[in-house]
Order: C-alpha cells, then structure tokens, then sequence
C-alpha cells in the first residue's frame, strides 16, 4: 500500500509491502525488556484483548502472546499482513489480522481493553482515528503508543549506515534521531487522559548480517520508491563498510511510550 505524508521523506511515496519479507526476518528486534515495561503497565495481559494497530508482521502481538491477552492486528499493507500470518502459524499462535488503515479499521464499540500502535503513530490521521480508537475501547481502556529508534550519538556504527543511507536517499527524513517523550496530541483532548509517559536507554543486540537487514527494511531503503538498481548500489557499500566492524555488537537505542487511558464517552 504506496503511502505520502507531505512531512515525511520530502512527500516522496513509501510501501512497507515493498519490504515485508526482510521485515519478517530482521525488523522483530525490540529486547524483552522493552516487552517487560510493556507487561508492567499492567496492559496486555491475559483476559484482555488488544487491538494492535500498524501491526505489520506481528511483531507486538507474537512476542506478547505468551502472557495470554487476545490479539487482533491491523495493518494497511497486504503483504504485511500475509507476513503476520504466516509467522504465527508457524508459531502455533492464534492471533487474528486483518487489513484496514487506523482510519478505517471497523469493530463494535467498546470491544478492545487496551489499543496498541508501535512505531507507527507518526503516519496516522489522528483527527480520523483518535476518536475511532476512543470508541473501540471499553470505559476505561487503554491506547498505548511505543517508538524505539538507535541513536548515532553513542553508535558510530548507526551513524555510519545512516550516511549511507542517505548516500542513495538523501530525502530520507528518519535520520539523526534525539531523545524525545511522545506528547499527548491535540486531538486527544477530551477522548484521552495520559496515565504514564515512559522514556528510557536499551542496547540492541546485532551481527553484520542482522543491522545490514535491519537497515535494507527500514524506509529509507526497502520501503522507499529507490529503484531495485540504486538499493542494490546501496547494498553493495553497506555490506562492505560492516566487514569493517565487530561480527557482533550492540547498538544503543531509546525507548518512548505513551500510555492514554479513555476518557469521557
């Protein structure tokens, strides 16, 4: 599903379904401690369903499963969402998903304790899907919006891709990345309360293949308009620049949530 925000990437288009197989494979990094805060928020919990918005490949409802909630994920992208399925079957997980925008998605009111949008907030029409969320949620519930992003200032690793990245797409919008909170936007005045705001420092366990993976599924490259010959020029550099450092390391990242609790009716 082609995509254009005009404040993202200069409006050039993005497609996430362009990238879905190397996202299957090297975009599920987030460490358990980012799925622990997650679990300590008291969200995701058995006995509650979840509505996990942007879900792309599952990411978020396959790795918080075992803690018993009921998941249905939403994504834009067909070729996302065939992703997700395919990887929960083989998982031997019963999680639901369907293809539907934030803007679009269809439940009866009042169905879902808790919503869930990660890394993936920037791209929806929030005067279009705030109140559609804040109806989908029981008295009470919860919309929980998480981001997590490498930081090249303690990275020269992620410093370096980045460069490179923007060797071949110089519109790329996503780099140069600083700590910053998730605010409340202005079109969650009198549907939401915030309940928590969490930031904090995670290091990201790679190897050569997993970050060069990580880089090619990001939408400066895999889910960009480039054409096959430019990201394969790209490939080509990154790969060599990686022979140049450790086989394995960390790279270090920051985590941002923002936990909304339904107000009002």
């Amino acid at each position: 599903m082609i995509m254009i925000k005009s404040d993202i990437d200069g409006g050039k288009c993005f497609d996430w379904g362009r990238t879905s197989e190397d996202y299957a494979k090297y975009r599920d990094i987030y460490p358990e401690e980012f799925y622990a805060k997650i679990i300590e928020t008291g969200l995701c919990l058995r006995g509650q369903r979840v509505l996990d918005l942007g879900t792309g490949t599952g990411v978020l409802p396959r790795s918080l499963h075992k803690h018993g909630a009921e998941f249905v994920g939403v994504d834009i992208s067909e070729a996302q969402i065939r992703q997700a399925r395919l990887l929960s079957e083989k998982a031997g997980m019963n999680i639901s998903y369907m293809v539907a925008s934030a803007e679009s998605f269809d439940f009866p009111d009042s169905s879902f304790d808790v919503v869930t949008a990660c890394q993936c907030f920037q791209y929806f029409d929030k005067a279009v899907s705030l109140p559609r969320i804040h109806k989908v949620l029981k008295d009470r519930g919860h919309f929980c919006i998480l981001f997590m992003m490498w930081l090249i200032e303690e990275s020269e690793i992620a410093a370096n891709s980045e460069k490179i990245v923007l060797k071949y797409n110089p519109y790329w919008s996503a780099h140069s990345c600083k700590r910053f909170r998730i605010d409340s936007p202005k079109e969650a005045e009198g549907l939401f309360e915030v309940a928590d705001s969490i930031l904090y420092d995670i290091p990201v366990a790679f190897t050569r293949e997993s970050w060069h993976g990580r880089m090619k599924a990001c939408r400066g490259i895999g889910a960009s308009s480039l054409s096959e010959e430019t990201i394969a020029l790209w490939e080509e550099e990154h790969i060599e620049y990686l022979k140049s450092v450790p086989e394995s390391f960390t790279v270090e990242h920051f985590v941002t949530a923002l936990n909304l609790r339904k107000t009002g009716d």
